[in-house]
């Protein structure tokens, strides 16, 4: 046993070999590099043992990245602490100009030691699978959407415009399947886009329907129901919030949750000067874009639909019902107010889209999974 009895271990991870490098517990502990390890369990399993044999405690961590979280579990599986690290959130110097994996595990391993790392949340292996359908179904949905952009572009360039109403109707349906070219080249052109597009739509409608098999059996199910008691969140809104947020009550206070979603604004003050700029946006995209969509609904008068809501608030507790309905009134308000004194659209919709995400905190905190 040496004079230490805990080290601080962190692996610069990569897809073939993982950096391994070492912080002794103490001020004056010595901070040096280990080596290289194959990424493969077995090699990963016997390096920690070794260095475990070594020292009483082993707290591991790694930087976030395309590798995924299964170095975690492991390291957990025997035993000791891991955490997964934020990126954006390491401390770098200006001046540095070296980058290498050795120099990069050393530097976490220092930084690990000095409490400087801050960790991401890490979804356990149900969760994670949930969150890859919600974001393969928003892959399809963006792929869909660029097809069908690239199909109106090609039809531009030759001078066909559909003025008779919005695209992708019944009606704009008919239209596309009347149109035709005089070469052939083009018209392959066409129809290749015709059929890209189909295939995309059916590939988006195969996904939303094991979005909702899947759905009923996740142990978020319950959140998921809870948040459509909200107003504009839909089903989709609800999962891809549940999938990308997981377990509100990480957050101790709404503005937690927000900073997150990076829906407050930026700040540059200096004494008595305050400087605030736009919404910092560096959060999770994914779940901010779903809210600022839900957002838009908020531009109507309160009410409790009798085909929408009112199916989607039946047994639900008394609790969140009244935190919703809530919700609705205030956020309702704010909308017709934040117009009333002349902002822009986008700007009310950030503006209820934070807050709306706060009503989102309360709603999960009442049916959080235990």
């Amino acid at each position: 046993m040496g004079e230490y009895s805990e080290a601080f271990v962190a692996f610069d991870v990569a897809k073939k070999k993982h950096a391994v490098a070492i912080a002794e517990g103490g001020r004056t502990g010595e901070v040096r590099f280990v080596g290289e390890v194959e990424n493969s369990p077995a090699a990963i399993e016997r390096t920690i043992k070794k260095l475990g044999k070594k020292y009483d405690r082993l707290h591991v961590c790694f930087e976030a990245g395309p590798t995924g979280y299964g170095l975690c579990r492991q390291v957990r599986d025997l035993g000791h602490d891991c955490m997964v690290v934020a990126p954006a959130l390491i401390p770098k110097w200006p001046g540095e100009r070296v980058k290498t994996n050795r120099r990069d595990a050393v530097t976490l391993a220092r930084l690990h030691r000095a409490g400087e790392l801050i960790g991401v949340w890490v979804p356990d292996e149900v969760h994670e699978a949930v969150r890859d359908l919600v974001r393969a179904r928003e892959a399809a949905a963006d792929d869909l959407r660029r097809k069908r952009q690239q199909l109106l572009s090609f039809l531009l360039r030759h001078g066909r415009i559909y003025e008779n109403g919005g695209h992708w109707t019944l009606a704009h349906r008919r239209w596309l399947a009347r149109q035709s070219f005089e070469h052939t080249a083009q018209q392959i052109v066409f129809q290749e886009k015709i059929d890209a597009i189909e295939d995309a739509a059916q590939r988006l409608h195969r996904l939303d329907e094991r979005l909702r098999a899947v759905v009923p059996t996740w142990s978020m199910a319950r959140v998921v129901e809870v948040y459509q008691a909200m107003r504009g969140a839909s089903f989709l809104v609800a999962v891809i919030f549940a999938a990308e947020i997981g377990d509100v009550r990480r957050f101790d206070t709404p503005p937690q949750l927000m900073a997150f979603l990076g829906l407050v604004p930026g700040e540059r003050s200096t004494g008595d000067t305050v400087r605030r700029s736009s919404l910092t946006l560096a959060g999770n995209r994914r779940a901010r874009r779903a809210l600022v969509e839900a957002a838009w609904t908020y531009r109507y008068p309160a009410r409790v639909s009798e085909m929408t809501l009112r199916v989607r608030l039946e047994g639900l507790p008394k609790a969140v019902r009244d935190i919703a309905w809530k919700g609705q009134v205030r956020l309702c308000a704010r909308y017709r107010r934040l117009s009333a004194a002349g902002k822009k659209p986008p700007v009310v919709v950030a503006a209820i889209a934070r807050e709306m995400a706060a009503f989102l905190w309360a709603i999960g905190r009442e049916v959080a999974p235990s």
